[in-house]
């Protein structure tokens, strides 16, 4: 069940990339939803397999339900300009949220030290204040969304690095895939900052490479409650 829900979550992610690209709006989140359903589908399979971690995978499918949630608040901001900001708002706390599900995962399942959790909560901090601090460089403007935006990429990089810390220290694949997953994500979001707050990224090309890069993040995370051991 895991391979046929994974298989079949690859195959709507590019049937979505290809109606993304030719149309947006109702159609484009109506196929959206679809990889989005797959890749907690992919997690619940994953799980029944690996069914003695349901600990592990009763946080990370929440986490991954959210990302669904999140996934419906960007599109509608496209569906409806005129609340755009809420929409926006919206997309970045459920996604956060997300990641606190995820970062619950990680700490209840691997033995951390102080000097493992001050040495990744310093990583975060100043890879999100980077991420703001090079607004210019970047070409973009975060306007009044840069205190969200920072929040935001702190938590992301906080679980990013931790979950690379424990496949440093582990080896284990589920951190690997972790790690994978979260790297795919920042990725993600570097690309979709562009296309939100830049001018002249909300390309087709750019549309494909972010949720490309975001679905194979989400199916990552998925996947690792498979490996949870």
């Amino acid at each position: 069940m895991y391979w046929i829900a994974l298989t079949c979550g690859v195959v709507a992610t590019v049937f979505f990339l290809v109606v993304r690209v030719k149309k947006a709006g109702v159609p484009g989140l109506l196929s959206k939803s679809i990889p989005s359903f797959f890749f907690i589908a992919t997690a619940c399979a994953a799980l029944a397999a690996n069914s003695g971690q349901y600990h592990y995978g009763l946080l990370i499918i929440p986490g991954l339900v959210f990302g669904l949630l999140g996934d419906i608040c960007l599109d509608l901001k496209w569906i409806y300009p005129k609340d755009k900001d809420a929409y926006l708002y919206a997309g970045f706390y459920s996604f956060f949220t997300g990641h606190l599900f995820y970062l619950a995962a990680i700490y209840l399942h691997f033995n951390w030290t102080f000097f493992i959790i001050a040495v990744v909560s310093v990583a975060a901090f100043a890879g999100a204040a980077v991420s703001i601090l090079l607004e210019k460089i970047l070409k973009v403007n975060y306007g009044k969304f840069k205190t969200t935006g920072f929040i935001y990429a702190f938590i992301l990089m906080f679980m990013t690095f931790s979950s690379i810390a424990a496949a440093v220290v582990t080896g284990g694949t589920v951190w690997i895939l972790m790690s994978a997953g979260g790297i795919l994500f920042l990725a993600s979001d570097l690309v979709l900052s562009g296309m939100y707050f830049g001018e002249g990224k909300n390309t087709p090309v750019n549309v494909v490479i972010n949720h490309g890069l975001y679905y194979s993040a989400q199916f990552f995370i998925a996947s690792s409650i498979l490996f949870m051991y």
